[in-house]
């Protein structure tokens, strides 16, 4: 039996039936799972997190959600790790390649900034702006929510970057895309206020409410009022 399916084998034996309906709020009706708790998906990844990425590779081939999760965060824990810029690049390029088999925004969330943000960090960043303009929403949010690295930990090319990206993708309809590029700008606010505030006054009208109710969430109440009701 492969390292793979034996953490298969340990996701299904840690699933719970009372957590089944609270995770298939988040995926599509014909979507397989388990029903964990997040916490033991999680555990599980970095029990494993040695896993030769042949066997992340047969996770993300599993049609369960909580396998691709769990092969998704297993990438997040390796990418914590002193790597070198090969080593980096490895691990994003798989998350790249294997986007479709991200079909939840958690998915996301939980491994593009430290996969996807820790390799182009410093540049170049064509990438976030290749998934900026791709079709499918959940790599248009991989674009905006990878540089939230870069507001924990990065120069000042790196927030440009993301704040860029961001920029691109203001006025995207999907609640999957603008409620992260508010998320974004939250925290790139706390980075530059500056710089938010002059995102804010050129382009606030052309933002989402949703979007916008987010990226000043920080400001103080003058602040989000003017540019809320402005």
């Amino acid at each position: 039996m492969s390292e793979a399916s034996q953490v298969v084998g340990r996701l299904r034996e840690l699933a719970l039936p009372a957590e089944l309906p609270k995770v298939r709020k988040r995926l599509s009706a014909d979507e397989p799972a388990f029903g964990l708790r997040m916490r033991d998906v999680f555990d599980t990844a970095k029990a494993h997190v040695g896993l030769g990425l042949d066997q992340v590779h047969e996770l993300l081939d599993h049609p369960a959600y909580e396998p691709r999760l769990t092969a998704f965060c297993i990438l997040d824990f390796k990418a914590r790790r002193r790597l070198d810029p090969r080593g980096r690049r490895e691990l994003c390029e798989i998350y790249v390649e294997r986007h479709d088999r991200i079909t939840t925004w958690d998915m996301v969330d939980r491994s593009a900034p430290r996969v996807v943000g820790g390799c182009v960090s410093g540049g170049p960043y064509d990438l976030l702006f290749s998934l900026a303009e791709a079709d499918a929403p959940l790599q248009r949010r991989s674009a905006v929510t990878a540089p939230l690295l870069f507001t924990r930990s990065g120069g000042e090319a790196d927030l440009d970057a993301g704040f860029a990206v961001a920029e691109r993708l203001l006025a995207d309809p999907l609640p999957v895309v603008h409620n992260a590029v508010g998320t974004f700008l939250k925290h790139a606010g706390g980075c530059d206020p500056d710089r938010l505030r002059r995102l804010l006054s050129a382009h606030a009208a052309d933002m989402t409410r949703a979007c916008l109710r987010l990226a000043t969430e920080k400001l103080d109440p003058a602040e989000r009022s003017r540019y809320r009701e402005g």
